[in-house]
């Protein structure tokens, strides 16, 4: 049973009631065939009026779902013949990053992505999805391999941010990520990022520098958390609703602004309804980035992910 968010509780009061005539037919044998057929158009229509209509806050709330798909969860669905690989070579491994090899329609290719819990127990084990620096490192090792073998590059970010723990921050947090953002801007071979959760600071960036960038629908992509920029410019985190707006941190809003190439659309209600059906709306988008990228040679890829980021925030100014 998917737990549902506060703001779907009037489509899941409106399906309970469904089911409920539905077992009355079944079991007292009473036709209500045409109340039924009227509910789910009223069911249909208000699915439409919810989910097509949501704000950027609701948004973070379906980002956050605890059954959202994870890295693993979709690399089950897109690739074949997975390996999974492990270590940075200098400390240890980080479970809240995920890498390995595979093979992507044929096409042999490097899979990279953080990856949450789905209980208590593997939340712990994954560190909540917060990388420490040796999970950059592990990616990092991974990527460099990549080139080294011809490879694309598919990342999945999905993420609160980097661990900000003091263990951390003596490995050298920040420097792993700093190196990651230099190294990955220069890669000679297509990198493809895909935000299929939170994308949240530099522990997204930290598998972000890539030629092609996608979002779920319901997916954020920031700076900080709304929380933490409520708590920064207000004092106050329980005003996250009123930051989330503010900070254009939705896909819609990433695509206006040329920060994203695609918005990928989500099933009903979000990813956690359909996982399957969400993996194959991913693979598409996947596809066509491949097709449009693995022609590319070497400098022209360097060249089209520069580009790219050259990009961001540039604007023209209108009359006055």
């Amino acid at each position: 049973m998917v737990k549902p968010l506060p703001f779907e509780e009037p489509v899941v009061r409106l399906r309970e009631k469904i089911e409920e005539l539905k077992n009355i037919t079944d079991d007292a044998h009473v036709d209500m065939g045409d109340e039924i057929k009227s509910l789910e158009d009223r069911l249909q229509k208000l699915e439409s009026d919810v989910y097509g209509n949501m704000s950027a806050w609701d948004r973070v709330q379906v980002a956050r779902h605890p059954e959202r798909p994870t890295t693993l969860d979709y690399i089950d669905y897109l690739f074949e013949d997975f390996i999974e690989l492990h270590g940075d070579r200098s400390y240890g491994d980080d479970a809240a990053i995920v890498g390995g090899v595979a093979s992507f329609d044929g096409t042999p290719v490097t899979v990279i992505g953080h990856q949450r819990g789905k209980d208590t127990k593997e939340n712990i084990r994954r560190n909540f999805g917060m990388p420490h620096p040796e999970g950059y490192r592990k990616a990092l090792r991974l990527m460099k391999q990549a080139e080294k073998f011809g490879r694309p590059i598919i990342c999945f970010i999905d993420t609160k941010g980097a661990y900000p723990g003091k263990a951390a921050e003596e490995r050298g947090q920040s420097e792993a990520i700093a190196r990651n953002l230099v190294e990955m801007a220069g890669l000679r071979i297509p990198v493809i990022s895909v935000v299929i959760g939170e994308g949240g600071s530099g522990g997204a960036l930290g598998l972000g520098v890539a030629n092609h960038i996608h979002m779920l629908e319901n997916s954020t992509y920031s700076v900080i958390s709304p929380e933490g920029a409520a708590s920064i410019l207000w004092k106050d985190a329980a005003l996250a609703q009123q930051a989330a707006e503010a900070m254009k941190i939705t896909a819609a809003d990433l695509k206006e602004m040329g920060i994203i190439d695609e918005v990928i659309p989500e099933v009903m209600g979000g990813a956690h309804r359909d996982a399957a059906a969400q993996a194959n709306a991913i693979g598409e988008a996947l596809r066509s980035s491949m097709e449009q990228l693995c022609p590319m040679d070497r400098n022209q890829v360097i060249e089209d992910r520069y580009r790219k980021f050259r990009d961001i925030g540039v604007y023209e100014e209108g009359e006055k």
